[in-house]
């Protein structure tokens, strides 16, 4: 039986460009960084003599799984794969969605980092989040992020 979520994972190509801009970029909250190199890690990965770089990331003031992090950004020293087509339309392609409480301020200070977009905010029109804004942007290995700022809840009288 599932219990909780304990984290989700991108693999990255280089590990202190994908710091600076989880953590510095998005904000998030850089929790630990290590080195996975163990025998047992060869045998879960599936590679023989595995060498990864490992940093753990988590949103401050998020209620937390037990592992304490949300976002785990790997490096894979060896072996180093060669980059994938990570366009969302492709079987296996993932994505992970941040709530902000201002999505237009995000975008605009965000692109003037030199954030890469895939369009300007986006005004859902329809379906469950009839109301709110979201947006698709790219991190260095164009890994697709979104951005959501859910529809203003309605104040009962």
């Amino acid at each position: 039986m599932i219990l909780n979520y304990f984290h989700f994972s991108f693999t990255v190509s280089d590990i202190e460009q994908s710091v600076k801009f989880y953590r510095d970029i998005l904000g998030l909250e850089l929790v630990h960084r290590m080195v996975h190199d163990m025998p047992y890690t060869s045998k879960q990965v599936g590679f023989e003599n595995a060498y990864l770089k490992v940093a753990l990331f988590t949103i401050a003031g998020m209620p937390q799984a037990p592992s304490g992090h949300l976002l785990e950004l790997i490096e894979y020293v060896n072996p180093a794969g060669e980059p994938t087509d990570t366009a969302t339309n492709r079987p296996g392609a993932a994505h992970l969605a941040f709530q902000v409480d201002d999505l237009h301020a995000e975008y605009n200070r965000m692109k003037a980092l030199g954030v890469r977009f895939k369009s300007e905010p986006v005004h859902i029109d329809g379906g469950r989040n009839k109301g709110g804004w979201t947006v698709y942007f790219l991190d260095p290995d164009n890994i697709t992020l979104e951005m959501v700022q859910p529809r203003l809840q309605e104040v009962p009288e």
